[in-house]
């Protein structure tokens, strides 16, 4: 099937998704780059594929459009020669190890956050509703198909703190007097990471019963959000 109009009423509901108020409503996004849409297609999350190649073939509807439509409704300053229109993922009951993200702001932290989630067996991420949307194109992209791959949930930390399985062992960060984290015993750990600039709020940090700070040279005050992250969560998979 070809589509060569800009005002086709497909391309006009895929350039809405571009907007987050839009991907909310419709429960959809877009993903671009090949190997994404393939990640994507294995994951069963694909309704709908765009190409500018006429020789594509896959095992749903697939639309030839112009390199114009493409542009417009491309993300990338260089669009893509491949978009897909996907599902978001439901959220599932969490189970084993979490990483929970208070006030996280960066798409790209969220991105290396979730492919790091994944290396390290936390199944789940929970989301402050402060949070990036997850399904913002820069975190689909810095994924790297990871996405298609953990449970996500966004929710109150608050309320999901306090009700959190009493198995769980609540753990955050504290540069200053955090202990390391590999002298910590626990059955299942509840990651705590906060905002980039501010940290991890009080009103959340008093949630938690263990703190942690990775030691570093001093002439370093702190680390990157995701890269924080993503060392202790290797910490813990390699505990």
């Amino acid at each position: 099937m070809e589509i060569t109009s800009v005002n086709n009423e497909k391309i006009k509901y895929l350039e809405k998704l571009k907007q987050k108020k839009y991907r909310d409503l419709e429960k959809m996004f877009l993903v671009e780059d090949e190997h994404l849409v393939l990640e994507a297609l294995k994951a069963g999350y694909v309704k709908e594929i765009y190409t500018t190649n006429n020789n594509s073939h896959y095992e749903v509807p697939t639309y030839v459009v112009t390199d114009k439509i493409m542009k417009l409704i491309s993300n990338q300053v260089t669009s893509s020669k491949i978009i897909a229109l996907c599902y978001q993922m439901e959220e599932k009951n969490y189970d084993g190890n979490i990483i929970i993200l208070d006030n996280l702001q960066d798409p790209g932290n969220l991105g290396t956050i979730i492919r790091s989630a994944v290396a390290f067996n936390f199944n789940t991420i929970v989301l402050s509703n402060d949070s990036v949307d997850g399904y913002n194109p820069k975190v689909v992209r810095s994924s790297e198909g990871m996405l298609f791959h953990i449970n996500i949930i966004r929710t109150n930390l608050e309320e999901f703190l306090d009700n959190l399985d009493n198995t769980y062992t609540k753990i955050t960060t504290d540069v200053k007097n955090g202990q390391n984290i590999k002298d910590i015993h626990f059955k299942k750990c509840a990651l705590v990471i906060g905002n980039e600039g501010n940290g991890v709020s009080k009103k959340i940090q008093d949630k938690c019963e263990v703190k942690v700070n990775l030691k570093m040279n001093n002439n370093c005050e702190s680390l990157n959000a995701g890269v924080a992250a993503s060392i202790l969560m290797y910490e813990v998979f390699n505990g």
